[in-house]
This record gives C-alpha cells, sequence and structure tokens, in this order.
C-alpha cells in the first residue's frame, strides 16, 4: 500500500519552473519535494559495515549517494546536513575480528613443522569437506571417511562441467569452498613430504598454515571463540577498514559526511531508546535479549509494519539475514513470540563483546543503530534517509517501525533513497563467483572519473550491469569525445587570444552564433528538466554531449571565424555542471573537468616552462645546424626535424600539434599519458604490420629452401640405396629409374608409372637445386 503524503506536504507550484520530484520508495512513485523546513535538508545515509575491503557495491551505492548530493546542493541550492553511520559492532565484524585473532595467535604459538600439526590441519579439513563440500559431492564419495578419499577422484570431478553447474546452483559458494579444500589438501602433501625428508623448519609450518588459512580459521573459532573476550580486538579491526574505506571513497572524489555517527558511541542512548520502546508497547525482554512486537505495532492505529516492501514481511531468509549470522536461527529463540519479530538487544554469548543494559549485558539489534543515530542528530523526523535497495527489508522497515514505535509518530522519514543494485557482467557480484572487485583493484583499471561518468549514465535507482564493455565502449567515448571538445576549445582561445583584443572591424555575431547561444539556453533548460525528473543523469549527460557536437558543427563550420567568446560561454557552463556532478574540481570560469585532486598545485614558474624551452632550444639548434651544412637535401631533413619535434620532443609535454590546411599548427594541451598512449598504438600497429610483413617473408623464403633442399639429391640416386631400404629394387636403368623388385621380379605397370612419375618430379627439383646453388656461387 503506497504511503499518502499529509495534505501540507504538497505545495502549490510559484511558476511554470520545473519542480524537482524525486522517487521516493515509501511511496514507490515520483513525489514532488519538499523539505520540513525551507531550504534546509536533513539527509541521513546508511554506512558500511566495516569487517573487509571496499568493492564495487560500496562504489556504486556511496558515489551515486555523492552525485545525488553534489545536485541537490551545487545545482538546486539546498542546505544539506549530511550523516552517515558506520556500523562498528557487527556479527561480521565479531566472527572476523575473533577468527583473525585466533589464527594469528595459532600462528604464533607454531614451533615449526611436525606431524601433530598436520594432524591438526588434516582434522580441519576434514570438518570443512563435511560441513562445506559434502553437500555437492555425489553419495558414493559423502559416504567415505575423507582422508581415505582419493584427490585425483574428486578432481576428475571438478572438470565434470555439467556436475559443477549443478552444484553452485545448490550454493554458489560451493567453489570457493572446494577451491579451499584443495589448497589445504595439497599444502598437507607437501608437508608430509618434508617430514619424510626429516625437515620442520618454521617457513614449512607456516606455509601450510597460511596454504590452509580458509578453513582453519572456522575450525580454530569452533574450538577457541569463548576465550575471546577483550572488545578492543572487533574495535581495532573495525577501525582499520573504516580508515580504509575513506580512503577508498576519497580516491572515488566522494564527499565526507557532515556528521559521522559509529555504533559503539551510542551504546548508552541505544539503551534508552529500547526502554521506551518497551514502556510504549511496542518490545518485550526475553532471556537477556529484547525484541520488537512486529504484532502490535502493526495492529496499532496509524502503523503498519513493512511499509516498503510489505510483500516481504514473511521472507523468513531476509528475517535471518537481518538478524546476523551468530545469531541463532529464528525458529530455535527462545522467547521470541512471532517470526518476524528482530532483535532490539542482544544477550551477549562467549566470544562477543557486550555493554551493561537493564536486561543483562549484551550489544544493540543492527536494525535499532540508525532508528537511535538519526535521531540522536535530527529528532523525531528527518527528510532523506537513503541506501543500497537491499537495505530496504528488513533493515529499514524495521527501523521505521522502531523509530515510529519511539517517537510515536507516523511518519519517520519522509523521502527513502535507495540505489540499484549492481551486477558484474551479468551476475550478482560475489567472491564465489570471481567477479567480486574490490576498490583498490577497480582503480588500477580505470580512474575516478570514469567510473563516476560510468554511474552517471544509469539512472540512481535502477540496477546496472557494470561490464567491460560499458567502460571501454560508453564511458571511453564519452570522456573522448569531451576531451577533445574542451582541448580544441581552450587551444583556439589561446590562438586567438591577442587578436581578440583588436576589433577587425566585424561584430562575429552572425545567426551561427545566435542559433549556437540559443541552443545553450535550450540545453540549460533540458538539463534542468532532466535532473528535477528525479535526477535523470543519463538524459542530463546526453544533453551536454548533444550540446558538445552541435558547438563542434559550429567550430568546423566556422573555423578561424568562429566567435571564441561565444565558444568559451558554452564551454564553461558545460565544464560546470560536469564539475557540479564530481567528475573534477575547478573555478566557475575554467573550461575542462577540472582537477582530480581539489588539492593539486601548479608547479614553480622554472619547473614548469624549462621542459618546454628546452625542446623548442634544442629544435632551434638542429635547424641551425642543418641550414649550416648546405647540403642539397637540408629541406627533407628540416622537415624530418619538424615531424620529431611534434612525434617526439613535445608529446611527452602534453603539447599536441595538429597540422591544419592553412600550414598552421593548432596547438592543444592534451594529458602526456594519453599522447604517448596513442602515438605509441599508433607506432605498435605499424610495427605490427612491417613485422607480420617481415615473418610472411621469412616463412615464404624458408619454404623455398625447403623445396629447394628437397632437391639437394640427384634423381638417379633417390631409388638407391641408402636413399631406399637395402633390396627394396633389384635392377634399375641408365637414369636410375628401377626395373625390378628386391625378389627380381618386374615392376607392375602402376608401380612403374609412380617411380617414374616420382624420378620426374625429383629431376625438375633438382635442376633448380643446381640452378640457385649455381647463382649463389658467383
Amino acid at each position: 500500500m503506497s504511503q499518502q503524503l499529509p495534505p501540507w506536504f504538497i505545495p502549490t507550484p510559484q511558476s511554470d519552473e520545473p519542480q524537482l520530484k524525486i522517487y521516493n520508495s515509501l511511496t514507490r512513485t515520483k513525489t514532488l519535494f519538499v523539505p520540513l523546513n525551507g531550504r534546509h535538508v536533513k539527509w541521513y545515509n546508511c554506512g558500511p559495515t566495516v569487517y573487509d575491503a571496499s568493492h564495487m557495491g560500496h562504489a556504486r551505492n556511496y558515489v551515486t549517494q555523492d552525485i545525488l548530493r553534489r545536485i541537490m546542493s551545487d545545482y538546486f541550492g539546498y542546505d544539506l546536513h549530511f550523516v552517515m553511520n558506520i556500523t562498528d559492532i557487527d556479527d561480521k565484524i565479531i566472527e572476523r575480528a575473533r577468527q583473525n585473532h585466533l589464527f594469528e595467535k595459532f600462528k604464533s604459538d607454531l614451533k615449526g613443522l611436525s606431524s601433530d600439526l598436520v594432524s591438526q590441519v588434516e582434522e580441519a579439513w576434514q570438518v570443512h569437506m563435511r560441513e562445506r563440500v559434502s553437500r555437492g559431492l555425489p553419495s558414493e564419495l559423502t559416504s567415505q571417511v575423507w582422508t581415505e578419499v582419493s584427490w585425483g577422484h574428486l578432481n576428475e570431478l571438478t572438470k565434470n562441467k555439467e556436475w559443477k553447474t549443478d552444484c553452485l546452483k545448490r550454493d554458489e559458494k560451493f567453489d570457493m569452498h572446494f577451491s579451499a579444500a584443495q589448497r589445504s589438501l595439497l599444502a598437507v602433501q607437501k608437508a608430509k613430504s618434508e617430514l619424510d625428508k626429516g625437515r620442520h623448519e618454521q617457513d614449512a609450518a607456516l606455509k601450510l598454515v597460511d596454504e590452509s588459512r580458509d578453513i582453519l580459521t572456522r575450525f580454530l573459532d569452533a574450538q577457541y571463540r569463548s576465550t575471546v573476550i577483550d572488545p578492543s580486538i572487533s574495535r581495532e579491526l573495525a577501525a582499520y577498514w573504516e580508515g580504509r574505506f575513506f580512503h577508498d571513497m576519497d580516491r572515488l572524489r566522494v564527499r565526507r559526511p557532515d556528521n559521522i555517527t559509529r555504533v559503539t558511541e551510542y551504546v548508552p542512548e541505544i539503551v534508552k531508546f529500547i526502554e521506551c520502546i518497551i514502556q510504549n508497547g511496542y518490545a518485550y525482554e526475553a532471556e537477556g535479549s529484547v525484541y520488537f512486537d512486529t504484532l502490535v505495532f502493526d495492529k496499532a492505529d496509524g502503523h503498519h509494519y513493512a511499509k516498503l516492501e510489505p510483500w516481504s514481511k514473511g521472507n523468513r531468509d531476509l528475517l535471518e539475514e537481518g538478524e546476523g549470522i551468530t545469531f541463532c536461527s529464528l525458529s530455535t529463540k527462545v522467547g521470541r513470540r512471532s517470526a518476524s519479530d528482530f532483535a532490539l538487544w542482544k544477550a551477549s554469548k562467549p566470544g562477543e563483546p557486550s555493554w551493561p543494559s537493564s536486561w543483562g549485558r549484551g550489544r544493540p539489534g543492527w536494525h535499532i543503530e540508525c532508528s537511535v543515530m538519526a535521531s540522536a542528530v535530527f529528532g523525531s523526523n528527518m527528510d532523506i534517509h537513503s541506501g543500497g535497495i537491499d537495505l530496504a527489508f528488513p533493515h529499514h522497515d524495521n527501523e521505521m517501525a522502531q523509530s515510529e514505535a519511539y517517537h510515536d509518530c507516523d511518519s519517520w522519514v519522509n523521502y527513502f533513497l535507495h540505489t540499484g543494485h549492481l551486477h558484474i557482467e551479468g551476475l550478482k557480484m560475489s567472491k564465489s563467483l570471481k567477479n567480486f572487485i574490490t576498490i583498490d583493484e577497480i582503480l588500477t583499471r580505470y580512474t575516478a572519473r570514469q567510473l563516476r561518468l560510468a554511474f552517471l549514465t544509469q539512472l540512481w535507482n535502477a540496477k546496472i550491469d557494470f561490464s567491460e564493455s560499458l567502460m571501454t565502449g560508453e564511458v571511453r567515448n564519452i570522456e573522448q569525445t569531451i576531451n577533445n571538445f574542451f582541448t580544441t576549445v581552450k587551444a583556439l582561445i589561446i590562438q586567438n587570444r591577442e587578436e581578440r583584443l583588436v576589433s577587425d572591424g566585424s561584430h562575429h555575431y552572425n545567426d551561427p552564433e545566435r542559433l549556437l547561444i540559443e541552443r545553450l539556453h535550450e540545453s540549460q533548460s533540458a538539463f534542468r528538466t532532466a535532473l528535477c525528473d528525479s535526477f535523470n543523469t543519463p538524459l542530463a549527460l546526453d544533453i551536454l554531449r548533444d550540446l558538445v557536437s552541435r558547438t563542434n558543427v559550429y567550430i568546423n563550420s566556422q573555423g578561424s571565424k568562429a566567435n571564441i567568446d561565444v565558444l568559451e560561454t558554452v564551454a564553461q557552463w558545460i565544464a560546470q555542471m560536469l564539475r557540479m556532478f564530481g567528475l573534477g574540481e575547478g573555478g566557475s570560469s575554467d573550461i575542462g573537468w577540472g582537477q582530480e585532486n581539489k588539492d593539486e598545485t601548479v608547479a614553480n614558474r622554472e619547473g614548469l616552462l624549462m621542459p618546454y624551452l628546452r625542446a623548442l632550444s634544442s629544435f632551434r639548434d638542429n635547424v641551425r645546424r642543418v641550414a649550416m651544412s648546405k647540403k642539397e637535401d637540408s629541406l627533407k631533413d628540416i622537415l624530418m626535424l619538424c615531424d620529431k619535434l611534434r612525434d617526439e620532443d613535445l608529446i611527452p609535454l602534453g603539447v599536441a600539434l595538429d597540422d591544419q590546411e592553412d600550414g598552421k599548427a593548432l596547438v592543444k594541451l592534451v594529458s602526456p599519458a594519453e599522447l604517448i598512449k596513442t602515438r605509441d598504438e599508433k607506432r605498435a600497429l605499424a610495427e605490427a604490420k612491417a613485422s607480420k610483413k617481415a615473418a610472411n617473408i621469412e616463412a615464404e623464403r624458408q619454404r623455398r629452401l625447403k623445396k629447394l633442399e628437397q632437391g639437394r639429391l640427384a634423381p638417379e640416386q633417390m631409388f638407391r640405396p641408402p636413399n631406399v631400404p637395402d633390396g627394396t629394387y633389384g635392377t634399375w636403368d641408365s637414369q636410375g629409374i628401377p626395373l625390378t623388385d628386391g625378389d627380381g621380379n618386374e615392376l607392375s605397370k602402376n608401380q612403374a608409372k609412380k617411380v617414374r612419375n616420382a624420378w620426374e618430379n625429383q629431376k625438375k627439383l633438382h635442376e633448380e637445386f643446381l640452378a640457385w646453388h649455381k647463382e649463389g656461387t658467383k
């Protein structure tokens, strides 16, 4: 059921100017955006759970949210208060930190390679096979003792594509678990071989343990988790990955939040918040834990549970996932009144950090944290709450329910913005599917600008399929087109800078200029309309590209008569809009993407100018040397020096000289890396063609030599020993052609014909060989 906004929430438009509408997950429609307090916007964004490296899913969510934030503040002029949480205590963090701690302690206690160590790893391997792999194996194998299973048999099974596909359908992580088992078993076999040789080195022990890490961590955790009670272990892991997360966001040009809230800093407020929900009758305590009563809340006047995804109310998989990996199965929770009830407070278990509360030591549930921290900053209501679409249910639905239960209101959030899923080459991102890409990895292949461009080409709330074709096709074309546009306009401005100071008697503002300015104004209007339509960045980007295309047409048609002031006006606006999207930093009058890093500084005058001056001085010296030599072909040498200046000396300096019909070169400032890449690609192509041609010539020469070598044997000797086995033939004619076989029988007509033909062919080859040999000795 769609949520109806109160009548006061929808104002009457004051003009025909388009008004900002945003797709609101609460209403599942595009809703007119009206902040509660004028132009001040309260915005809460769900942040990461910091326990591992940031990946492309994070990039999709946080870069997209950053684009929306920039549009709201830098384009529409809203005054934003942007808050983001950091989940620094969570089941995944607790488990990962504990497992890392136990594994590192296990390594530090090693005293070299031993049979006991190998036995421990083998035991862990058996458990891993039984619990993680056996579900995908044939029944005849699952009944065997794992140490007796032939690895060769298992290895053969992995080559059966149909069987492996079936396993992956049942468990998408099967391949990952199977690979871990394979690595560990190979390491065990190697360790046993070392022991047989009497070797007990520490390095061998460490190698065995490191290769078996994936199976050892779970094995050790199952045995010793209750011994890990120091809360700093979880905090240290979370603090490390939080730092890495913000480092990655900085590299992606994502603006820092105005406020960062961390769960561990708000535990006292969380306890009080839960106490109030209990007092209001919407939660209950059971065995030291506290649960939200979804049925009571759903029946209360003015409330209903799961506003965002009412169809997911009974989805046990999503509910289980929302409760966390270490909180036992919903069906076995003691004291839970309904399967849909969720934990506000979790009683502590051995091996988990905990805090005091009136229900005993424990820790916050996942969903309560955002409700408490957002309420602590914004009070009982906020304008925007954002996050990935995978958080809609149960996380955000649970947030709303418990917050409305606490504040005794029916509208805690006015607009929910959910970014769409990210798939890699058509598949959900997963380590087991080998399409899991960290931000570290992706930034070695593409720039932050290219990634942001990729997200701009898709609707913010739609699923995006991140693929090689998207990056090397559409994104590369967009970037190259705009690069060329800015380069050309800046070159024309520099070229005509002095001429603009003196009037040539013409105003240079005729129909072409009027049409271009009209197109600029139409583009500005269409651009605003696109962004008002729930931030339609693909359309907005297309509008900019169309304006670039039309301006290029103007440049090509007008040539030296182009009105530089008009060009500068158009290019400045395009640059401003691109920088507004976060594609670079620069001033309002700058032309170009702007700097990737706003902290970049311009080099000193000497350092900036000397490389160019040295190239110019070297060119002058060489031209003078050629001219003074008075050689007949000096003109050719001078032209070669001009080409060298263009293709060798200026390219590393980021200067491109484009020869024009009038004999003048258009000077462009381009990225040196881009120029070098383009030049090297041309050279590589030319070298490849030359290499292929040379290879073909050499292959033909070798074929001819091989054929000539076949003619080295005189035809008179080809049917005589040792060129044929002794006794093959009995008699020969004067030319060496066989007459009888080894038994003295006359050759049949067919045999005689075959040897005659072979003799004739060899005669031709021998004559060619003799002619070639004679020619070579001259």
